[in-house]
């Protein structure tokens, strides 16, 4: 089997995020003949099934980029199943339905990309974040389990773990917290945007052989 063309239309869910637009920028910049779309929540809801299908059965796309989450910690004693089913709808269902969604246009096409963006705290999470690396270890069985299913058509599946980034979902990380976190780091420094985005875009062009697998982007160890 031949290796997959260069995508030509990229779908980007959790427009709103920092990381998302970064990526975006970078894709633009590297890619000018590339379409890429980066919605808002209000045009894209992971959360609402009918969002899901509308917006792609009008959006069809090559490289889905699975980006949209939300993080609220607190132990599980505190937690709703409200609030726990919120975090696992955003974080892992959202993630599985959008991809479920943008594959009907590669399975037709026989070639396509998926990548989810993970987290470090699916391996070693902190105290009070239960939902959330629930949510987020759930991702590893996603991406192992579409790798297989969707091989023989030519879609790659992979798994981004971009490390801890100064933006905004970290900003109420208290400085107690950030510099245990640093000091994890066998680098001791954190990850960027600018970085993650440039390995999204090499991972999509570089490596078109490459599926099923997980890639941690920081110096903090998995084992």
């Amino acid at each position: 089997m031949t290796a997959a063309p260069m995508a030509q239309t990229v779908v980007i869910t959790g427009g709103q995020g920092s990381l998302a637009r970064k990526i975006q920028t970078h894709l633009r910049e590297q890619e000018p003949n590339w379409t890429i779309h980066c919605p808002s929540r209000q045009e894209l809801d992971v959360t609402a099934d009918a969002s899901l299908r509308e917006y792609f059965s009008i959006h069809s796309c090559d490289l889905l980029i699975a980006a949209a989450g939300e993080t609220r910690d607190q132990p599980l004693a505190r937690a709703s199943s409200t609030e726990w089913d919120r975090l696992l709808q955003s974080n892992l269902r959202g993630a599985a339905f959008a991809a479920k969604y943008a594959a009907k246009h590669m399975l037709r096409e026989r070639c396509g990309h998926v990548i989810f963006l993970g987290s470090y705290s699916a391996f070693h999470p902190p105290i009070g974040q239960v939902a959330y690396a629930s949510a987020k270890a759930g991702l590893i069985g996603l991406t192992h389990s579409l790798a297989r299913e969707w091989g023989r058509a030519n879609i790659r599946v992979n798994l981004i773990l971009p490390g801890f980034l100064e933006n905004r979902m970290t900003v109420n990380v208290s400085p107690d917290r950030q510099e245990e976190v640093k000091n994890m780091h066998c680098l001791q420094r954190y990850n960027t945007e600018e970085s993650v985005a440039a390995f999204v875009h090499s991972l999509h062009t570089k490596l078109p052989h490459t599926s099923g697998q997980i890639f941690n982007l920081d110096s903090r160890i998995l084992a």
